[in-house]
C-alpha cells in the first residue's frame, strides 16, 4: 500500500529524527468506500479480542506505518520487523486507546515512533559496543574470546524457551513463524509457498505472534 504519507515519511534523513514534527503532523487518515467500518470501530473490535479486526487495519495501515519506520530506521528487513512487532502491540495495547482522546491514527503512529526510536537506540548503543571490543581485543577475558560468557549462557536459555513456546502453536501457525522468522519469506512469499491466501497468512502470524508474546510474558520470571 502506498500514499503521498509514504513519500514524505521517508524523506527525512536519520539525523532529523527527533528535531522532525511528530509524523502525525502530516499524516492524514485514509479516506474509507461507504460501508467500511471506521479507524474507531477497527481499535474496539480489536479490544474486544476480534483477530480480523487487527488484519483489516494492517491492511489499512501496515504501508504508512512502514514508511514512519523506515524514516527512523532505513533498513527495509529491520523495518519489516518491527512492522510486525507495532501491530502486536497494537493487539496488546489496544486496551490503552480510548476515542475520547484522539484518533486511532494518531496513537498508532505515537506507539510506532516510540518504537522505532527505541529500536535505533538499541541498535546504535550495540554497534558501539561492538566498536570497542573489536578495538580492543587484547583487554577481553578469556570467556568472552571462547564464547562462554553469562551472557551467551542465558541466551541459549532464551532460545529453548522460545523453541519450546513455538512448538506449543497450533502446527498452521507454526509453519507460518517458521517461514517468516527462520526462512526470511515475505508474507506474500508464504503464500506462494503454501498456497494459502494472504489474509490467512497475515492471520496465522498475528495469532501466533500475541500467542509467543502472552507466553514469554508468563515465563518473564525464568528470562
Amino acid at each position: 500500500m502506498t500514499s503521498a504519507a509514504d513519500s514524505s515519511l521517508q524523506g527525512a534523513p536519520a539525523s532529523e529524527v527527533d528535531l522532525a514534527p511528530p509524523a502525525k503532523s502530516f499524516i492524514s487518515a485514509i479516506e474509507l468506500e461507504p460501508g467500511m467500518p471506521s479507524d474507531v470501530d477497527l481499535m474496539t473490535g480489536i479490544q474486544a479480542g476480534d483477530p480480523d479486526a487487527l488484519s483489516q487495519l494492517y491492511d489499512r495501515y501496515s504501508g504508512i506505518v512502514k514508511a514512519l519506520i523506515l524514516r527512523i530506521i532505513h533498513n527495509d528487513t529491520e523495518a519489516d520487523d518491527l512492522l510486525q512487532e507495532v501491530f502486536m502491540e497494537i493487539w496488546n495495547q489496544a486496551k490503552n486507546f480510548s476515542a475520547a482522546k484522539g484518533k486511532p491514527l494518531g496513537w498508532m503512529v505515537t506507539l510506532t515512533r516510540r518504537r522505532a526510536i527505541d529500536a535505533l537506540r538499541k541498535k546504535q548503543a550495540y554497534a558501539r559496543a561492538e566498536e570497542r571490543l573489536q578495538a580492543q581485543p587484547e583487554q577481553q577475558p578469556l570467556a568472552w574470546v571462547q564464547n562462554t560468557t553469562e551472557e551467551d549462557i542465558t541466551s541459549g536459555d532464551r532460545r529453548a524457551l522460545m523453541a519450546k513456546v513455538i512448538q506449543s502453536l497450533p502446527e498452521a501457525q507454526q509453519q507460518v513463524i517458521d517461514l517468516a522468522f527462520f526462512q526470511g519469506m515475505s508474507q506474500r512469499e508464504i503464500a506462494a509457498h503454501t498456497n494459502i491466501p494472504l489474509g490467512t497468512v497475515k492471520t496465522r502470524l498475528e495469532l501466533g505472534l500475541k500467542k509467543i508474546y502472552d507466553s514469554l510474558k508468563e515465563l518473564k520470571d525464568e528470562l
